[in-house]
């Protein structure tokens, strides 16, 4: 089998109603939606497809494949897998690839094997579970009340944990997270998200604060080029560090943080931004081998194909963007999120597709 057409189509994504925040100094929810899907093809029929939904996906995913993508896989054997993920990463070192497009190809390759198999994809990794629970991953709220709040909606709807994505303020955050546990009591698993907004004395302020409240873990409070600077800070601090998440460098990048001992806790492991699937269970592997997590980011589907395969991880991760909480459809009553059924990974039902790319979409539960 040999691939023979590399295709973009622009997909409409349906922006965030209400909008949503991030902390101070990061752009919110996109105004008007925008997204591509990458369309990988062989002379036996076989096909696989990878989404890329973020601001100028199409005009950016559709510039890679002709320029650099298409020469490389017009030819190849779609199932050597290893081979293009170690192409792909020798093509960044000239051309410098946007991060969330490292793994594109890899996730479309994984998606073709398991059609051809008849598989979800979860179960041609090897599959590990059939469900796990899920937490509420808040966007960012203007009061403390409404956090309160939020927190009690998504409790109430079965959630089994909540992360807070809050102000970018050391001590405004630290008194929201003291708050929060005060509200849901002792027994609740809380997590905070500091989306590298703090230099290291400030980190060290909250991670103390966090340590106090008895957060499960503390998670990205500083941008993550200076490994030294985790080191000095989970030596500082005794809440549970979770690192490596936006820095270039999939399993690679994780083994240093790893061996600096600033991962307390353990590893991002995501298809979105550590290489596809294949950096996500190489990281995922290499976090086992140290009995450490490897806390899957991002509820896409492919992230919940990979929640169904990796041994070492506790959580889906679900967003809630409103202080209406609706509970994401993948999450039952009981806060539970189960294994996908269909063969491949699928595309997300939501997004506006064109014909020929239906039979790729999920089908509704």
């Amino acid at each position: 089998m040999k691939i023979t057409h590399v295709e973009v189509h622009p997909i409409d994504v349906p922006p965030a109603d209400p909008p949503f925040s991030w902390r101070r100094g990061l752009s919110g929810s996109a105004p008007t939606g925008d997204g591509a899907v990458l369309r990988i093809g062989t002379d036996e029929g076989a096909e696989g497809v990878a989404v890329f939904a973020r601001p100028g996906a199409a005009v950016t995913l559709r510039d890679l494949v002709d320029r650099v993508f298409r020469d490389e896989l017009v030819g190849a054997d779609p199932y050597q897998r290893e081979w293009l993920w170690h192409r792909v990463w020798e093509l960044d070192r000239i051309h410098e690839l946007p991060l969330p497009t490292l793994g594109l190809i890899d996730i479309a390759l994984w998606d073709l094997a398991a059609r051809v198999q008849g598989q979800p994809v979860w179960q041609l990794l090897g599959g590990f579970r059939d469900a796990i629970p899920a937490y509420a991953s808040t966007t960012t709220f203007a009061t403390t009340e409404e956090f309160l709040d939020v927190a009690d909606q998504c409790l109430a709807l079965g959630y089994r944990g909540i992360k807070l994505h809050a102000w970018g303020d050391a001590r405004r955050d630290a008194a929201l997270c003291q708050a929060l546990r005060d509200h849901v009591g002792p027994d609740v698993p809380l997590m905070y998200d500091g989306s590298a907004g703090f230099d290291l004395p400030d980190a060290i302020f909250l991670g103390k604060a966090l340590a106090e409240a008895d957060y499960l873990w503390y998670e990205e409070p500083m941008r993550e080029f200076s490994i030294s600077a985790y080191q000095r800070l989970a030596e500082s601090v005794t809440v549970p560090l979770l690192v490596g998440e936006t820095s270039d460098g999939a399993h690679m990048n994780s083994a240093d943080f790893i061996r600096s001992g600033a991962a307390t806790f353990g590893v991002r492991a995501g298809t979105t931004l550590r290489g596809g699937i294949t950096g996500a269970m190489r990281t995922a592997h290499l976090a086992d081998a140290f009995r450490l997590r490897a806390e899957v980011h991002g509820s896409d589907i492919p992230n919940h194909h990979l929640c169904m395969a990796i041994s070492n991880t506790t959580y889906y991760e679900s967003l809630v963007t409103s202080t209406t909480v609706v509970r994401e459809r993948h999450v039952d009553d009981q806060g539970l999120v189960h294994a996908p059924t269909g063969p491949g990974i699928a595309l997300p039902l939501d997004y506006g597709y064109g014909p020929e790319l239906r039979a790729f979409v999920e089908q509704p539960r």
